[in-house]
């Protein structure tokens, strides 16, 4: 019976993982460079310590420390971009910025 249902879980993950939306290719080509981080602090530094706080400690945005630990890439990216959590601001730096900016964030 355990077996039965680690299979039935496991075909349930599967089956979630082939049908989820496609990265856009803004996304896809963030991912497929390769960030700096002391380049993504200085991102940080001119887009983000005002809400965010000097060391991504949290002012009106929250602590970013671990946030990479709690998102994927592809959300974190999303969550920058996007502009849909105010009162965070819509923001679309080259991919290469995000690059740099999630190699960044994934230091904290």
């Amino acid at each position: 019976m355990a077996i039965a249902f680690t299979c039935l879980v496991l075909a349930i993950s599967i089956m979630f993982w082939l049908l989820r939306p496609p990265l856009d290719p803004y996304t896809q080509s963030v991912l497929s460079l390769v960030g700096n981080p002391t380049q993504g602090r200085s991102i940080f530094v001119m887009n983000c310590v005002a809400c965010h706080g000097e060391w991504a400690t949290g002012k009106v945005g929250p602590n970013l420390h671990g946030v990479s630990d709690r998102k994927s890439d592809d959300r974190l990216i999303h969550q920058v971009v996007s502009g849909e959590t105010p009162p965070m601001p819509q923001f679309q730096p080259s991919p290469q910025d995000m690059a740099d900016l999630l190699s960044y964030l994934k230091q904290l």
